[in-house]
């Protein structure tokens, strides 16, 4: 058929060719466009509601403010599910959760500016009816420490960090000596990130101020910044619990209403409720070099003074300051923090260089990946790092392999029944075998000695040496105070301790199915050999119940963790204790299986001895990892 080109054909071609251009070009953004509420708005829209839907967020806000005007100021969903009530970032309450500290370092600098504060001097000064144990004689726990998570507690949170009943709570000081953690490393030299330090500093600043720490954040900074819908007193004033966005759960097709997060056990770090656009009034104090409206809460010099960097993991990452984050998303120099509830998930940053604020909060099971999506898009797109290449070192597969291992966060536990959550926080590093390293799924080159840069966001990780050459651990740049350590001893591996914990669990299984089917065989078994067998049964048994009812008991209550220490998790660690005696009765009836040659023949005897040994292990696990004993706080 013959081909015929006219007018129409021609009119038709132009517009699928305009019709592709349109869909395939990327439409590049600036950061001039950030002061243009139609092009933020659409972008945060197109961002948003979305993910919120797929997600399942009921609730959200979002606020920018360039060169002194907001520029978008929205709420996103709905504040009541029920009522209808849309979300508003003028009158909607949310929980910007470890954003809160930020009010706390900043009220420890004002008496640090009226000289009734040292940052140097050994808490212990200011602390009256508890002390910081002398863990490291010598080396006290100062302010400073505190104020850039170098203090070196082990992290604690279970059963006391959020709760939901009001008759639970106790006085800040009172919180802070019951639940005092264990230091974990020498002050100074490990940064791990501490809701309790940064609580410690709250109770410095309501000792010397004399007043709550509430009160003295809502006459020092809420009422000088006009922050009218803002507090940190827990339950909610009448006032203000008519505009709190509730915090749901989503199962089933439904959202279910959640009780009201109380983290007053540790108010400085994490109990602050606050409006988005009264949070731009705080992070525009910060942009304004400490003041609003010619009003100041601390000055210029103070503030310079927190944002410098005051640690770091590698000088060629951003380290962090007096308590603030320095961002590494984008082209920016954005300051700031965020911070998670059970409910919440928030980010305030702040950016100089652009005189820009931002503000949002997300809630539900997906807030968190809404709210760090957004976060990180908005720099990103509007401000974009400088194109890069992504050249391996063509020697690099000759030494990748000194990095490869299994890494857990500096931030853990050691004393308690925590310890056991590194075995769930591990992450594992490898090279990938074409020059590159991978830290997760994400796929890194070095760019220089134990420097490494992600290979499509340009995010930059370093890795650490000690005096021998090998790999102690590595960070991310900006988060330093979230770094990682490498995993040195085998008992610590995840990889170590599931193979066995598998294999024993199969093996004490074999025992079970053994006992149903042989036993009218076993039934006429001689004594001895009888009581052997009985042994390994109620051992094998005896530990299928630890794990089984652990588990059962983790689907049951684990949400509640943060809140108390249930009773079916006092109740299961009862198992434990049983499963270990049984297994020492084990042992005993192995050596009498070798001493008095029972059973049939040698190999019979090393399968008992298998079954004896897995049940040890059982134990010894059960020992390593704080879960043998009633080990909380």
């Amino acid at each position: 058929m013959k081909f015929q080109f006219n007018r129409t054909t021609l009119i038709s071609l132009c517009l699928s060719t305009l019709c592709m251009l349109l869909t395939t070009t990327s439409w590049a953004l600036n950061a001039d466009d950030l002061g243009n509420t139609k092009v933020v708005e659409a972008y945060v829209d197109g961002l948003v509601k979305p993910l919120m839907i797929k997600e399942h967020s009921p609730s959200g806000v979002f606020v920018l403010m360039k060169d002194g005007q907001i520029i978008l100021s929205k709420g996103y969903g709905w504040q009541d599910v029920d009522k209808r009530i849309p979300v508003n970032a003028t009158t909607t309450l949310m929980r910007p959760g470890s954003i809160s500290k930020l009010f706390t370092w900043i009220a420890v600098m004002q008496l640090v500016e009226k000289n009734k504060l040292d940052l140097d001097a050994d808490i212990n000064k200011y602390l009256k009816t508890f002390k910081i144990k002398d863990s490291y004689p010598g080396q006290p726990v100062t302010l400073r420490n505190c104020l850039t998570h170098t203090a070196g507690f082990e992290e604690s949170f279970l059963g006391h960090l959020i709760l939901n009943k009001n008759d639970q709570i106790i006085s800040l000081a009172a919180a802070l000596k019951k639940y005092q953690p264990e230091r974990i490393y020498a002050p100074g030299t490990q940064a791990a990130y501490s809701n309790y330090a940064t609580s410690l500093a709250g109770l410095v600043v309501a000792n010397v101020s004399g007043m709550s720490y509430e009160d003295y954040i809502q006459k020092n900074i809420f009422e000088p910044l006009g922050m009218r819908n803002s507090t940190f007193k827990e339950p909610l004033p009448d006032n203000l619990n008519q505009h709190m966005a509730i915090a749901y759960q989503y199962a089933n097709g439904s959202y279910i209403a959640e009780p009201f997060e109380l983290i007053t056990n540790f108010t400085p770090a994490g109990a602050l409720t606050s409006t988005a656009e009264d949070m731009l009034k705080f992070g525009s104090a910060l942009l304004n070099g400490g003041s609003l409206n010619g009003v100041p809460i601390i000055s210029t010099e103070t503030l310079m003074e927190m944002n410098k960097i005051q640690f770091n993991y590698d000088d060629r990452l951003n380290g962090h300051g007096l308590g603030f984050i320095h961002y590494p998303w984008g082209n920016t120099d954005t300051f700031g923090h965020d911070g998670a509830t059970n409910a919440f998930f928030s980010h305030l940053g702040v950016t100089p260089s652009k005189n820009m604020v931002i503000f949002s909060s997300f809630t539900g099971p997906g807030g968190s990946k809404i709210n760090r999506t957004l976060s990180e898009s908005i720099y990103a797109e509007f401000m974009p790092i400088a194109p890069f290449f992504n050249i391996p070192p063509k020697e690099f597969n000759s030494y990748a392999s000194k990095y490869s291992g299994s890494y857990i966060p500096s931030r853990h536990n050691l004393s308690t029944i925590e310890k056991v959550f590194s075995l769930l926080t591990q992450q594992k590093i490898s090279p990938d075998g074409k020059g590159g390293l991978l830290i997760g799924d994400n796929r890194y080159i070095e760019i220089d000695k134990n420097l490494f840069r992600e290979v499509s966001t340009g995010q930059l990780a370093a890795f650490k040496e000690n005096k021998q050459g090998k790999i102690i651990g590595y960070a991310l740049n900006g988060l330093s105070m979230f770094a990682s350590i490498k995993i040195q001893s085998l008992f610590l591996l995840k990889a170590f301790n599931f193979f066995f914990l598998v294999l024993s669990i199969v093996v004490f299984v074999f025992v079970f199915l053994r006992f149903l089917y042989q036993r009218r065989l076993i039934k006429d078994l001689p004594t001895k050999e009888k009581i052997a067998f009985r042994a390994a049964l109620i051992a094998s048994l005896s530990h299928l119940w630890v794990v089984l009812f652990g588990l059962i008991t983790m689907m049951s209550v684990g949400s509640q963790l943060v809140e108390h220490i249930p009773t079916m998790l006092k109740f299961w660690l009862v198992f434990p204790i049983i499963a270990s005696l049984a297994s020492i009765f084990l042992l005993y009836q192995n050596l009498e299986v070798w001493k008095e040659a029972l059973f049939s023949t040698f190999w019979a005897r090393l399968r008992y001895t298998f079954i004896t040994f897995c049940a040890l292990f059982m134990s010894w696990f059960y020992f390593y990892w704080n879960i043998l004993g009633f080990q909380y706080n």
